[in-house]
């Protein structure tokens, strides 16, 4: 089971460039597995500070589907660091904050994602 965090702020998305399991290299929403004694919430918050850096608080269940939990959620405190030299980053290249019109950079997974939170909040 995996656990994300959609984070706008100021018409950028942040978001982590890692390889993922099917051999790509894909922009994707930080987060990642949830141990067992974690809730998807406490996963989304932990995953995303080991990623991003930054202390999250979750705002709203946004969507789940195929055992993937994926929260609003917004910066509360932290600065923007990847740590690659530890195991659990080893898959990730880059974070950055993405334009939300920078249409190329979202797949499949993500924007449909970015959609539904835009009807959301609209």
């Amino acid at each position: 089971m995996i656990s994300q965090a959609l984070i706008i702020q100021d018409n950028r998305v942040l978001m982590v460039k890692q390889y993922v399991q099917r051999g790509d290299i894909v922009w994707n929403f930080p987060g990642g597995g949830i141990e067992e004694y974690e809730t998807p919430e406490q996963a989304c918050i932990r995953e995303t500070k080991e990623e991003t850096g930054f202390d999250i608080k979750i705002e709203q269940f946004l969507y789940s589907s195929n055992n993937k939990y994926t929260f609003r959620a917004q910066i509360i405190g932290g600065e923007m660091y990847l740590d690659n030299t530890k195991e659990y980053n080893s898959d990730l290249i880059d974070i950055a904050w993405i334009e939300l019109s920078d249409n190329y950079k979202f797949d499949n997974y993500t924007k449909p994602i970015i959609e539904l939170h835009n009807k959301i909040t609209r």
